[in-house]
């Protein structure tokens, strides 16, 4: 992986255990260059290179394709922050990688492996987990996995179960609720693997996951209209009418066939994906100003997603023995997405009247043909060139009813997108190891429509553009000191034209538009350095500038002068000491930091307050053995308050200021065991 013509990386098992990684949130600060929003747990939008459409998540396709193992699991929807358990690594390629991955690459992949089931042996293992938070509630979890041969050397399975609490440590003082951000998740995983015969095997997987935050994270300081930074020490407090409580439930299933046959591999996957998320907010902020409402009466929105998605993909590989090495593929994915929502007008918290209702179906079809081939040569010279060619349908409804002054509607509109995403690119790998390249790649996003509103919609607003960008990049990959030390660095332009970003009207109700043309220019690198002692540090940062012009007029009154939601600088550390105490046991100490520069939040220089500037931090000391570890740790040590996302609530935004400050210093313990 590490010899490809591009910015990948990779987490291992081994540091995603030693680091307590136990979601995609804390990941970040391992990587260059990927960064998550931070609205709260099932509700995150992740980040990479500093493309970014926003801060927001609403209709547009994600910027980043997730993955688990081969399936694509999201579309539009936020990150469903899957727990990290017995996962093999973590895999970032970045972006564009619309050639190869389609649509919801434009950013990049951030790929998901979990550990498969031993066909020879009994493996199995428990964690748990305690910790104290100051001015909060203790968190725990425990989770463990479990591998079985169930015909030796042909059928094994392998199964995986957990459950955490993350105590809250936020006060509504309102509603005279202390620690109201409680967050629940639990969930297991199931996978088959069969030998068909020595060329043949079939993995059959299938997850769940449940997810229930009682309340969100963030808090209320002073007038949104002082876009100042907030104070140093951020209060722990709220003071809502109506508990914003998220729910995220996720389901996959899928099979994959993987032959090895003499002129090279076939590959057949296919999955399925039940994705149900929802949010309610307090909303009280916009009633006054849209309807006739009683003194004290309250505002409750509420809104869900309810989204099946269904993809088939075929990819045929060459065995690589000649000169030329090449892959095409066939794809097909179909996503079928109800988004019920409502605004109801509540008294002495019981439900009187609900003034709007909007039910949105979209129905999304995408057919695609694909293919790469390198071609060496000349002594470690290749070349690669590829493209995606590529179908999308859209076929959206939408039936709303608001009460008076406004009145019912109902929407129905389907069209179609087609293309081509090319990807081409140059390479050098010596002798020693080290690989230089040049790349230029594209990734696309299709358009669609706008429906939600108390009235109906102007044409120019109802339908949004695709996007596309294109990237230009070189890169090197140099191993040295017995590959004792390794560095990855690149540096990109990219030109995105047409911008798709979800945003909010001053309503609180969501829409998409096409915002600006984009210029990207970045530079970022990885490095890492392994003494003989013992000490290996690893190392990373990400330098971006970005540049709008051509605004739509249409849009907002100012458009902000670079991408919101990522900053120009970030970077991370991360250094493990191990050495033998005697006997079979081991003491390793870890130091973990990472650092967020400073950013806006939205497009709209008017409401874009800025936010982060701030450091994460762990340490943790482990003493044990290859079969069990004893681990105390520390997470933000300094205890630092920095406003990590400008935002919390639609509603009031724009008239209060919203953030979301780091959990304070929490302590905990950590025992595994494994056989």
């Amino acid at each position: 992986m590490d010899r490809l013509p591009a910015g990948v990386s990779a987490i291992s098992g081994q540091q995603i255990a030693a680091t307590g990684t136990v979601d995609i949130g804390r990941t970040v600060g391992q990587l260059a260059g990927v960064l998550t929003t931070n609205l709260g747990p099932g509700r995150d939008k992740l980040l990479i290179r500093g493309l970014s459409d926003g801060a927001f998540t609403g209709r547009t396709r994600s910027t980043v394709g997730t993955y688990l193992d081969e399936a694509p699991i999201n579309y539009n929807a936020p990150d469903p922050d899957l727990r990290l358990v017995d996962i093999e690594r973590i895999e970032i390629v970045r972006g564009p990688q619309g050639a190869l991955y389609g649509s919801g690459a434009l950013a990049g992949v951030y790929r998901i492996v979990t550990r498969k089931p031993d066909l020879q042996r009994v493996a199995g293992g428990v964690t748990g987990y305690l910790s104290t938070t100051r001015g909060g509630d203790q968190s725990y979890d425990v989770d463990g996995f479990l591998s079985l041969p169930i015909v030796k050397d042909r059928i094994a399975a392998r199964l995986v179960a957990y459950g955490d609490v993350q105590g809250g440590y936020l006060d509504n003082l309102n509603l005279r609720i202390a620690n109201v951000d409680r967050t629940r998740r639990n969930g297991g995983r199931i996978a088959v693997r069969a030998q068909i015969s020595d060329a043949w095997d079939l993995d059959i997987a299938a997850a769940t996951q449940n997810l229930h935050s009682n309340d969100t994270q963030y808090v209320t300081t002073t007038l949104s209209t002082d876009l100042r930074p907030p104070p140093s020490s951020t209060p722990t407090v709220r003071t809502n009418s109506v508990r914003e409580a998220h729910n995220n439930d996720f389901t996959y299933a899928g099979a994959t066939v993987h032959g090895d046959l003499n002129w090279g591999t076939i590959t057949s996957s296919v999955s399925y994906v039940h994705h149900v998320f929802s949010s309610q907010y307090d909303a009280s902020a916009t009633l006054a100003g849209n309807f006739s409402v009683r003194s004290g009466d309250v505002g409750a929105y509420f809104e869900a997603a309810n989204a099946d998605m269904f993809v088939q993909d075929l990819v045929l590989r060459s065995s690589g023995a000649g000169s030329l090495d090449w892959l095409v593929g066939v794809y097909a994915a179909r996503t079928i997405e109800r988004t019920p929502s409502s605004l109801g007008i509540l008294a002495a918290g019981r439900l009187v009247t609900t003034a709007y209702t909007e039910n949105r179906k979209d129905r999304r079809l995408e057919y695609a043909i694909y293919g790469e081939g390198t071609y060496a040569f000349s002594q470690g010279w290749s070349f690669t060139f590829g493209g995606r060619l590529f179908e999308s349908r859209v076929h959206t409804t939408a039936d709303l009813d608001v009460i008076e002054p406004y009145g019912p509607r109902f929407f129905d509109s389907a069209r179609t997108y087609q293309g081509l995403s090319p990807k081409i690119s140059l390479q050098k790998e010596f002798a020693t190891g080290d690989l230089i390249y040049a790349l230029v790649s594209e990734g696309y996003r299709p358009g669609g429509y706008n429906t939600g509103g108390f009235f109906a919609i102007r044409p120019s607003r109802t339908t949004y553009a695709p996007d596309r960008l294109r990237n230009y990049e070189v890169g090197a990959k140099i191993r040295r000191l017995d590959n004792r030390l390794n560095l990855r660095a690149a540096a990109y332009y990219d030109d995105w034209p047409r911008i798709q970003t979800d945003q909010y009207r001053p309503s609180g109700l969501a829409y998409t538009a096409n915002v600006a043309d984009a210029r990207i220019v970045g530079f970022e690198a990885e490095a890492s350095y392994d003494w003989p002692f013992g000490l290996s540090l690893k190392v990373n940062g990400l330098i971006s500038d970005s540049r709008l012009d051509n605004a739509n007029a249409d849009f907002a009154a100012q458009v902000s002068g670079a991408l919101p939601g990522v900053p120009d600088v970030s970077g991370g550390m991360l250094a493990v000491y191990q050495r033998p105490l005697g006997g079979d046991l081991t003491l390793r100490l870890l130091g973990e930091a990472s650092y967020v520069g400073s950013s806006t939040l939205s497009f709209d220089a008017d409401q874009s307050p800025p936010m982060g500037r701030y450091l994460r931090a762990r340490v943790s000391a482990e003493i044990g053995t290859a079969n069990w570890q004893a681990t105390a740790f520390v997470n933000n040590p300094l205890n630092d308050t920095g406003d990590t996302f400008a935002y919390g609530n639609p509603f009031s935004f724009g008239q209060v200021r919203q953030v979301t400050p780091q959990r304070p210093r929490t302590i905990g313990v950590r025992l595994s065991a494994t056989f």
